[in-house]
């Protein structure tokens, strides 16, 4: 059996070199992730801002947030063809 040194040598630079890259991008999504969770804003900012936009929309937010998950934003406002599409929808599922 013969060992070929210079195919063993080339196939050691390739893995040097896919070792190096690797390391490289595990650099960069660290940063990236690190960066991603700084930027984060906190809850309670976020729910502020909500509300002050939802007034002046002319809305009324009720948040409703289940610990460790995101709850749903409902409105109290219904456009009145919104009311008027829902109430026809109705009568034709009672018609069916």
């Amino acid at each position: 059996m013969a060992v070929n040194t210079n195919k063993i040598s080339a196939l050691m630079d390739r893995f040097e070199h896919q070792f190096e890259m690797l390391d490289m991008q595990t650099v960069q999504m660290e940063d990236t992730m690190g960066n991603t969770t700084t930027l984060t804003p906190p809850q309670n900012e976020v729910e502020s801002l909500m509300h002050e936009m939802a007034g002046e929309a002319g809305l009324d937010l009720n948040m409703e947030l289940l610990q460790g998950q995101m709850g749903s934003v409902v409105t109290s406002v219904a456009p009145p063809e919104q009311d008027e599409l829902s109430q026809r929808m109705a009568r034709r599922r009672d018609q069916v």
